[in-house]
């Protein structure tokens, strides 16, 4: 609900900033931007993917540029809560990039997940290449062929639009805050079940 993204970001807005990535973004690395609920949960799995070279939380897809959290918070923006990966293409495909996240969070649920909701928290695949979207349509549509879910995928996949970062307090943020409540009931889970179910894509393995 609004009203709890709202409490959880003004909670921690004091919180010393983590430490950005410095790395050596080779000239061949792809952009792609995934919604699937609260950016704090996705990041936190992303960041432990092989092939992943850069994970940052932001907003996009909605009607102005720039927002900030408490507007994208309101509803009234159409931003969607999203993670910004730059990966390796020779290392990971975006094929399992997105066997990942479908895993990960409920494709099922219209604008939520658990117990978070709003259109923040819609399910989305925003491509920045065509051949990234033709993958996302094919898995989706095998997804549905197999019922591999009780209900329907309601994941929109759409090119990317007004994308820009979240606020630096957001960045990192299970990294920096483990045991944050949210954090170990939401995010810790996710974690796991992409350590166990994807460990051969786990970073050091």
């Amino acid at each position: 609900m609004a009203s709890a993204c709202l409490e959880r970001g003004f909670k921690h807005v004091g919180q010393i900033l983590g430490q950005n990535r410095a790395m050596q973004i080779p000239s061949h690395a792809e952009t792609l931007v995934l919604g699937g609920g609260c950016f704090w949960c996705t990041e936190a799995v992303f960041v432990q993917v092989k092939g992943v070279l850069d994970v940052e939380s932001g907003y996009c897809n909605g009607q102005s540029r720039n927002p900030t959290y408490e507007q994208v918070c309101s509803g009234l923006t159409g931003h969607n809560e999203v993670v910004q990966l730059v990966y390796d293409p020779q290392v990971i495909s975006t094929r399992v990039l997105l066997e990942i996240f479908f895993v990960i969070h409920d494709p099922t649920t219209l604008n939520r997940q658990g117990n978070d909701r709003g259109t923040q928290y819609r399910s989305g695949i925003y491509f920045t290449k065509p051949e990234q979207a033709q993958v996302a349509q094919a898995m989706v549509a095998e997804i549905q062929a197999e019922a591999v879910f009780d209900s329907p995928v309601v994941t929109e996949i759409l090119p990317l639009q007004n994308y820009s970062a979240a606020e630096e307090y957001h960045q990192d943020f299970f990294e920096r805050n483990p045991t944050q409540g949210y954090c170990m009931a939401v995010a810790a889970p996710k974690v796991w079940k992409f350590k166990k179910t994807f460990s051969e894509w786990t970073q050091g393995k």
